[in-house]
């Protein structure tokens, strides 16, 4: 457990060598794009940076790829190996999205380095989602001040998953377009694609509780954190040269980018407590049975899905430490149902 904590981006590792993507229609566009000389493309580790770069982009933003470089007898046989390594992957940062033409871009990879401006598209992209994570965050801000009225506190409390909710819709089309056509098969197909991103998630998890009339502002920690997070990363790479960022909030997004492991954690321990809030919200007259249920198939997903996984199975290992020995001496009835709801957890 403690080592998941000390090295987070050990798992993330692990997901992404795991990752099946041969079944992914995303990586082949995303491979015929990647402008390589032969040589490199035969090479199994040259293959195995890309497939991180792709994990990376598409699945995890948070997993860190270290630069490739060129080893042993590629250096002395290949002396322009490294720069076009370089330039593949200068090349690989700037393309936009793929969008099913084969055109690749050109004129720009062979004099492009690590602090080229992005393209247009890609920077009003991240601009829009810049400022409705900015207004979400401030939102919610709002709605967990004790002091704001209750209406206003209600409503900015709305706002903030409506908010979230759109920037992860907004994301999941920008990165993964539409399914290519309205049937069954293909509808499913993209689904399969992008449930377990961090953006699916976070929208199932605002749709859970802005149609509820449940109001649980312990659910809005996740919310912050996530907008905290996305909004340090985006000043801290577009606003450095501005006095004001860095008279005021250079501090609090160095702290923020440094601290996103604690942040991820925080929001898994606040999701999970949610799941036990809505179990006990069942005894009171504001239950809802469906919300409940269809959080905790959430949870389940969570505990599933890479980009979760390892801070909700930490969480749930340290909760089984403390409530195991309690059932073994206190209550051991529920045992058999305790390895029910477990057998059921993991299938």
């Amino acid at each position: 457990m403690g080592e998941e904590r000390e090295d987070p981006q050990k798992i993330k590792r692990l997901a992404a060598a795991a990752y099946d993507y041969e079944n992914d229609p995303r990586w082949a566009d995303y491979w015929s794009n990647i402008l390589i000389p032969p040589h490199l493309a035969s090479r199994s580790d040259v293959v195995d940076h890309f497939k991180r770069k792709f994990y990376q982009r598409y699945i995890d933003p948070d997993l860190v790829v270290e630069a490739m470089t060129s080893t042993g007898s590629s250096q002395s046989t290949k002396p322009s190996s490294s720069s076009s390594t370089s330039s593949a992957t200068s090349n690989d940062q700037t393309r936009p999205r793929n969008t099913g033409s084969t055109t690749r871009t050109s004129g720009t990879s062979a004099t492009a380095g690590p602090n080229t401006n992005p393209p247009s598209v890609r920077w009003d992209r991240q601009t829009i989602q810049f400022s409705v994570n900015a207004w979400v965050f401030v939102v919610a801000v709002l709605a967990i001040i004790p002091l704001v009225p209750k209406n206003l506190s209600n409503r900015a409390y709305r706002l903030s998953f409506m908010g979230t909710a759109c920037s992860s819709l907004y994301s999941l089309y920008t990165l993964y377009g539409r399914p290519r056509a309205w049937n069954l098969q293909a509808v499913q197909a993209y689904f399969q694609s992008i449930i377990a991103t961090k953006d699916f998630i976070y929208f199932i998890y605002c749709l859970t509780f802005v149609t509820s009339h449940l109001c649980l502002k312990f659910a809005l920690i996740p919310i912050l954190c996530r907008a905290l997070e996305l909004v340090a990363k985006f000043l801290r790479r577009n606003f450095t040269r501005s006095s004001l960022y860095r008279k005021y909030l250079e501090d609090p997004c160095v702290w923020v980018e440094s601290n996103t492991t604690t942040l991820s954690i925080l929001s898994s321990n606040a999701e999970i407590g949610l799941g036990f809030l809505l179990i006990i919200s069942l005894f009171s007259w504001q239950r809802n049975i469906i919300q409940a249920f269809m959080y905790w198939q959430l949870l389940k997903l969570m505990y599933h899905a890479p980009v979760t996984a390892g801070y909700h199975q930490s969480v749930w290992a340290a909760i089984g430490r403390t409530v195991n020995p309690l059932v073994h001496q206190y209550c051991p009835f529920l045992k058999t149902p305790i390895s029910a709801a477990q057998r059921w957890w993991l299938r």
